[in-house]
């Protein structure tokens, strides 16, 4: 008769060793592939809100008017004046009451409401008086040209310079970009204030929030002058943090607004 043959203690007790080891391994090996694969796509998350983020302050600031781009002295705020339109007068008010003037009516039959600007170079839009730069509200009608832009309650306004080119801008009332904790914010229908984030208002829908998760104190608004070589610039930059990993991505951003008298 042959021999039985079996396992020994020892050669079980390896084998279960060794299928340990092998399951230890292969658990870790799931285990690093998940997290990695989760760390990827919270850095690709953060890395898309970055650039919503940006976007937004870039689209925005490329519609302000020239000259009225303004930082508060923490850097943490942005103010600007949009821009809804742009047409050519014929002549500015005269006369002693001046409450209108001619213009070229818009293309396509549009017409735009808000404060008009004429050439504001060297003089602070924030600072409404007449004579002035910024004029009280008024209307662009449609019409066949010439059409009359009359300041909205028979106000009077006289403006103090005029464009090289007979130029005015259609305006809208000012709007904030300014980082409160981890949210950015958007401000605006709190009218014209002699200094930046002043009287911002503080629930919706004059106050909405654009973004979250930004680090504290990391968003960082510079502005640089124009000068007879190149446009204003603003340069930002600001720290997007993911809430499960803590991971940080810095993002910097530069946009020019173009100067036209």
């Amino acid at each position: 008769m042959g021999r039985d043959r079996g396992f020994t203690l020892i050669e079980l007790i390896m084998v279960i060793v060794l299928l340990a080891i092998v399951a230890t391994i292969s658990v870790r090996f799931v285990a690093l592939s998940t997290q990695g694969a989760i760390d990827v796509g919270s850095r690709q998350l953060r890395s898309f809100s970055a650039v919503v983020i940006s976007e937004q302050i870039t689209r925005s600031l490329r519609e302000a008017l020239p000259g009225s781009v303004r930082v508060s002295a923490d850097g943490a705020c942005i103010e600007w004046m949009p821009v809804q339109a742009v047409s050519n007068y014929l002549n500015l008010p005269s006369g002693p009451n001046p409450d209108s003037f001619e213009a070229v009516p818009l293309a396509g039959g549009a017409s735009a409401s808000g404060r008009i600007v004429v050439y504001g170079y060297g003089s602070n839009l924030y600072s409404i008086t007449s004579p002035g730069p910024v004029s009280p509200t008024a209307t662009l009608p449609a019409g066949t040209p010439p059409v009359t832009v009359a300041f909205d309650g028979g106000v009077n306004h006289r403006f103090t310079a005029k464009s090289p080119e007979r130029k005015f801008f259609v305006i809208q009332e000012p709007r904030t970009f300014c980082q409160q904790g981890s949210f950015l914010f958007r401000f605006r229908n709190y009218g014209i204030q002699s200094s930046v984030a002043a009287l911002l208002p503080t629930s919706v829908p004059e106050r909405e929030v654009l973004a979250g998760n930004l680090v504290p104190a990391s968003l960082n608004f510079e502005v640089v002058p124009p000068t007879l070589q190149r446009n204003a610039v603003v340069s930002f930059r600001f720290q997007v943090q993911s809430q499960q990993s803590g991971e940080v991505t810095d993002v910097s951003q530069e946009v020019q607004v173009r100067n036209v008298p």
